[in-house]
């Protein structure tokens, strides 16, 4: 209470310091200092405390700027310049320095008062300074209403208030050439797009602008800058209705863009009501200055630009959708859109997402008919899944796939993903299996509980809804799917038989038809005939347990000849090959079914080499040859035979040696191996995309470990090379153990018939007729020992070759 007591009595002397510096300031350098008790100093005095303990309240808002604004409009035409310079270098000191000061419009405002209330005053008394307004101030005894040198304004007798108000009013009549509620009907109009009598739209700039002939000041101009702004975005936002409404439907506006500008109409409409109120409002008087100017009902510049402030947000929202989506539609659409929905102001955020929620309608209708119906009605290609026509068993591969430009961020590859595959599960049994089955998995579906009572939300922002009911349709038409390929089809059945046929599984088969097509396949392929070779197809079925297999297997099974040249042998270009028909085709496509016939091409080469060294042992084991053939021949011929015989036997069991290891690993380490992996994936598949990785991987596991992959190429051909010798080595074999049959069968052919010889001839006949035999013999000992040769000489070439491979280094 005491500091409070002690700045009141500081007051006073303050003001009465001010006082008397400012008075001083004008004095000329030799009068004499200011008499304090003088009247002159008394007045302002007196003048100065009635100012500043005056309550008036002004009408117009407390904005610093604007104050500033008005008082350098005023200097500029009264043709005071420099005076207006000056006074905004002071201003902007003022307002940046003055810290303390916490009511700096306030302070502004009283000095742009005093210099009206200083220039407006008529009568001026000799002995006023120029510093003070000098009003007609008569002495406190004359004056009502004054108390101790303060002025009560409650009772103001003279009106004092209302000749300010009407000067005020005057000031601004001068300055404005355009009253401001002409300028706010303007604005109103230029907000629905339409010019109005000074508010004009420029085509160059595409904005509103008051034309420099009419004189409005620079603050007003610029506020209808500014509002006039959201008439530019009007006009982008309806222009792109109308420009899309007109192109349907002969254009591809699509059912998103119907959807979009259906919602952007909605949200004019709501503009427009608006804008109706605030015509309403418009068709009142400002009042500019006035006691009730707070609470009447009345648009100025300054409420329309709070009352606008929120339809600006949106219209600039709705602008900036218009042109992202310009050119967009579908989910690319709705994917542009969702991108702004992500901001963090509450208001946007809910205005984007009741636009989402219309424009991503038809979108998610979509999804729903093609997880649950396969159903793909996309007139305009909006939809993120795109179908083909093609052959039924190309529908799973090439039929459907997804059209990532289409897909909207607010849906996850991966979800993009199972709905694609789940509903073209539907079309693959529909179309391939024939089969109605899906609809009661579907039908599962739409009477699940929980997919049900959460249906109601089934849109935008319902992501996880969404996911429920894919992942509950995909589950059952998954499962549906697996149940007819592997029940109704029997695909583990058909796969084991591919292995068993083509990859010659079946041992007793593969022998037998090898045995019966082995004579005509050694023909050359021009002259073989395929309905012969079809037979005796059927014959090693008969002959072996290929017979209890299913007849449709053994139906599928066929015999085919590929392309040959001049030159080709039977056996290369015999093959068999397996009809998988729909929907099986869609497993096996040609390109596996290519990959299958070249495993078969190099597992028959591989059967036909142990097929020949098998032949070629019956001819060269040890008990089909007597040591009795050799008797008669020279010593040194006798032992060069015999080292050829044995070194072609050693060499047959090397060379067996190295085949029988070789098949053992391509037909156990390889292919048993890589079935029994096989079926494990098999039984854990949970679609039909599954069951063809795993078949994809199974048949290149077999690929490549059987040497045909792209890396073992080099290996491939040098085992073909081997495969070829070794068949060469088999036919020069069989010519040298033909010649030794052969002697041995002449031999035994002359003692039988010397034993045979009648005792009665005359010994010089059985002379003649033994000189004759030993001479024939005499003839195939010669024939022997120069094949005996032969086969040494090229022995000795195909093993030098062989050695080359380095395939088989013990030989």
């Amino acid at each position: 209470m005491m500091e409070e007591e002690e700045d009141q009595q500081k007051l006073p002397d303050l003001v009465k310091e001010l006082v008397h510096r400012l008075l001083s300031q004008n004095l000329p350098s030799n009068s004499p200092p200011l008499n304090p008790n003088s009247s002159e100093f008394r007045n302002s005095l007196r003048y100065a405390l009635r100012i500043l303990s005056s309550r008036l309240t002004p009408s117009v808002a407390p904005d610093a700027a604007a104050i500033a604004d008005s008082i350098k409009r005023r200097l500029a035409t009264h043709a005071r310049s420099a005076d207006a310079l000056s006074f905004a270098d002071l201003f902007s000191k003022f307002a940046s320095k003055a810290q303390s000061v916490n009511n700096k419009w306030a302070v502004i405002y009283l000095l742009k008062i005093i210099s009206e209330d200083r220039h407006k005053t008529a009568a001026i008394p000799a002995t006023t300074t120029p510093l003070l307004p000098n009003l007609a101030i008569s002495e406190p005894a004359s004056n009502k209403g004054w108390s101790n040198g303060v002025l009560l304004v409650s009772k103001d007798p003279e009106n004092r208030r209302e000749v300010a108000f009407r000067e005020f009013v005057n000031l601004v009549k001068e300055e404005n050439e355009v009253l401001e509620e002409v300028i706010v009907k303007d604005v109103l109009y230029a907000c629905q797009g339409v010019d109005g009598r000074f508010v004009k739209f420029e085509s160059d700039s595409k904005r509103y602008v008051i034309p420099d002939s009419f004189r409005v000041p620079r603050a007003t101009r610029s506020m209808v800058h500014n509002l006039c702004e959201l008439g530019g975005l009007f006009r982008k936002v309806s222009g792109y209705i109308s420009q899309s409404m007109d192109r349907f439907p002969n254009e591809d506006v699509g059912t998103v863009g119907q959807a979009f500008c259906s919602a952007l109409q909605d949200e004019l409409s709501e503009y427009y009501k608006l804008l109706a109120v605030l015509e309403a409002q418009a068709s009142n008087p400002i009042p500019l200055v006035s006691e009730s100017a707070s609470s009447g009902n009345y648009l100025s510049l300054r409420r329309l630009a709070v009352w606008l402030a929120e339809p600006m947000v949106k219209m600039r929202l709705m602008a900036d959708l218009v042109e992202k989506c310009r050119v967009l539609r579908g989910g690319a659409m709705a994917g542009a859109i969702h991108l702004h929905a992500q901001h963090g102001d509450p208001m946007v955020h809910e205005f984007m997402r009741r636009l989402l929620q219309r424009v991503c309608s038809s979108l998610f209708e979509m999804v729903r008919r093609w997880v649950l119906e396969g159903e793909l009605e996309d007139i305009f290609s909006e939809f993120f899944i795109v179908g083909q026509p093609v052959k039924a068993e190309s529908l799973w591969r090439e039929g459907y796939r997804l059209h990532h430009a289409m897909l909207p961020s607010f849906i996850p590859p991966s979800l993009a993903q199972r709905i694609l595959r789940t509903g073209k599960s539907i079309n693959f049994l529909r179309v391939c299996c024939e089969d109605r089955g899906w609809a009661d998995a579907a039908t599962e579906v739409i009477t699940d509980n929980e997919v049900t009572a959460r249906r109601g939300g089934f849109g935008y922002g319902e992501t996880d809804t969404l996911e429920l009911l894919v992942d509950k349709a995909a589950k059952r038409i998954d499962k549906h799917l697996l149940d007819v390929i592997f029940k109704r089809y029997k695909f583990k059945e058909h796969c084991l038989a591919i292995k068993q046929y083509l990859l010659l599984g079946q041992g007793d088969f593969v022998q037998y038809l090898m045995d019966i097509v082995g004579p005509d396949l050694s023909e050359p392929a021009n002259t073989i005939s395929s309905f012969k070779l079809s037979g005796l197809l059927e014959t090693a079925i008969r002959a072996s347990n290929a017979q209890y297999e299913d007849p449709d297997i053994l139906d599928r099974l066929r015999v085919k000849m590929m392309p040959h040249e001049s030159g080709d042998r039977g056996w290369d270009v015999f093959s068999l090959e397996y009809d998988a028909r729909v929907p099986l085709d869609t497993v096996f496509t040609e390109s596996v079914m290519a990959r299958y016939l070249r495993i078969f091409n190099f597992l028959w080469k591989l059967k036909r080499v142990e097929h020949a060294l098998t032949g070629a042992w019956k001819t060269m084991k040890p008990n089909c040859i007597t040591s009795n053939s050799f008797t008669r021949l020279q010593h040194a011929v006798k032992m060069q035979l015999v080292s050829t015989l044995r070194r072609c036997q050693v060499l047959w069991v090397e060379i067996n040696h190295f085949i029988s290891n070789l098949q053992y690993y391509i037909m156990f380490e390889v292919l048993e191996i890589s079935w029994s992996n096989f079926l494990a994936e098999i039984e854990v598949a949970k679609d039909l995309d599954d069951l063809l990785a795993a078949h994809e991987k199974y048949l290149h596991s077999i690929v490549e470990k059987s040497l045909l992959g792209d890396l073992s190429q080099s290996l491939y051909k040098s085992l073909l090379v081997i495969f070829d010798l070794i068949l060469r080595f088999r036919s020069r074999a069989d010519r040298l153990y033909e010649g030794i049959h052969e002697l041995q069968a002449r031999i035994t052919e002359s003692s039988q018939s010397s034993r045979d010889q009648n005792k009665t001839r005359s010994r010089k006949q059985l002379n003649d007729k033994n000189a004759d035999t030993g001479s024939w013999i005499v003839d195939g000992r010669k024939a022997l020992t120069q094949r005996a040769g032969e086969f040494l000489r090229n022995m000795g070439q195909d093993l030098d070759a062989i050695a080359k491979e380095r395939l088989c280094p013990s030989v």
